[in-house]
This record gives C-alpha cells, sequence and structure tokens, in this order.
C-alpha cells in the first residue's frame, strides 16, 4: 500500500488500540500540513524561492492531496512563507480528511460514539497493522544507522518538529533523530520547509497558549 509522508505521520501518531493521538492537536496538525509541502518538495513540483513556495511542476501527482495542494498554491495571488502555508493546510480540515480515507482503505477503523451520552467523538483504532508496521520497520533502521532515503528523512524530520518523536520510538538515540532532522539528507527546500514546521508549531502553540490565557 502506498502512503504520503502526512498518512505515515498519521498512523505513527496514533495509538493502535484506543485509536487516539499521541500528541497534541496543534503539533500533529502541523506537522501533517509540513509533511504535504515536503512531499511536493521532494517531488519536484513546489521549490522555495528565499523563504516563500512557488510551484516549478504543474504535472498531477494523481494522489488527492498532494494534487489540491499543489493547485492551492498555484492559484494564490501571490508566493508566502512555508509557515504561512503550513498554518493554512493545518486548519482545513486535513487531518480528518487523512483519517477517513485510511479508514476507507481498511487501515483505521472509525468507531463513533458519545462522551456522557451527549458529545459526539470519534477513535481510530488500527484495523490493517501491516502499513503501519511497514513504516516503523524503515524508521528503525535508519535510527539504527542505515542510510536514510529522503522520504524517510523527511518523516523523521517531521516527527522531530511536531515532537512525536519521542512519543513514537521513545528507545531512539536522540543524538541520530537530530543528525538526520539536520542533515544533508534532504534538498535545501525540504529542508526550509521542515524548518517552517518548527516555526509554525511554535507559532500555534504559543497562540493557544494566549488563549487561554484570555479565557481563564
Amino acid at each position: 500500500m502506498t502512503l504520503t509522508i502526512a498518512e505515515e505521520v498519521l498512523l505513527l501518531a496514533y495509538r493502535e488500540d484506543t485509536g487516539k493521538p499521541v500528541i497534541g492537536s496543534v503539533e500533529l496538525d502541523c506537522a501533517l500540513g509540513g509533511a504535504l509541502l515536503a512531499e511536493l518538495a521532494v517531488r519536484g513540483r513546489v521549490d522555495l524561492d528565499g523563504a516563500k513556495v512557488v510551484p516549478v511542476d504543474h504535472t498531477r501527482l494523481g494522489e488527492e492531496e498532494l494534487d489540491a495542494t499543489l493547485t492551492r498554491i498555484a492559484e494564490e495571488p501571490r508566493p508566502h512563507k512555508a509557515d504561512w502555508w503550513v498554518g493554512k493546510l493545518r486548519a482545513g480540515r486535513l487531518r480528518k480528511r487523512l483519517l477517513t480515507r485510511l479508514a476507507a482503505r481498511g487501515v483505521l477503523n472509525e468507531q463513533q460514539s458519545k462522551i456522557l451520552g451527549i458529545f459526539p467523538t470519534t477513535r481510530y483504532p488500527e484495523l490493517d497493522p501491516s502499513p503501519e508496521k511497514g513504516v516503523r520497520e524503515r524508521v528503525q533502521s535508519v535510527l539504527a544507522g542505515a542510510e536514510p532515503d529522503e522520504r524517510t528523512a523527511v518523516l523523521i524530520a517531521v516527527m522531530h518538529a511536531a515532537k512525536l518523536d519521542r512519543k513514537a520510538f521513545p528507545d531512539a538515540p536522540k543524538g541520530r533523530i537530530k543528525e538526520i532532522a539536520q542533515g544533508q539528507w534532504t534538498g535545501e527546500a525540504v529542508r526550509k520547509t521542515i524548518a517552517s514546521v518548527h516555526a509554525a508549531v511554535a507559532a500555534a502553540t504559543a497562540a493557544a497558549t494566549v488563549a487561554a490565557t484570555a479565557g481563564s
């Protein structure tokens, strides 16, 4: 089964048994938006002109979310920085669409219920463990010392930016993760995109903290 980097992030971010995320919504949603941008950069569809994302190849990839994101970038009246796009993408129910699609493909089980019999909630426990198992094996091989391909390096870097690496791979050497996240296994546009995920997580977390403080 072919997965996008964003879908790989999502599988690693949800507990297999409870179907609930192991990191906060802000960090996870920023990671998903950043993963989309990074994959478009890996596939040569966008580049960064300075700090701003620009389309360089409009050829469709045949993947719904990636193609929709590429179209949005191409149709935007003026270019924006990568962290602006991360914020824009994370605000558009991206996670829900990816979860629903993984459920439709038989990877996750979409379970709807109500808290206290009133508030609706949806969980996504794992139904088919093989896709996540393949992702974990690939990542663990790299963390153990294997040379990473660009996609795996991006996945590890995005997880590190969102602090998902600590939850998904708690026994992994921190030095190895940092080495890959900051290393030379990706192109300049991809490295800048990863940096934008860090910036977007920091900005969104700060904004959420301010809002919570103001409302208390």
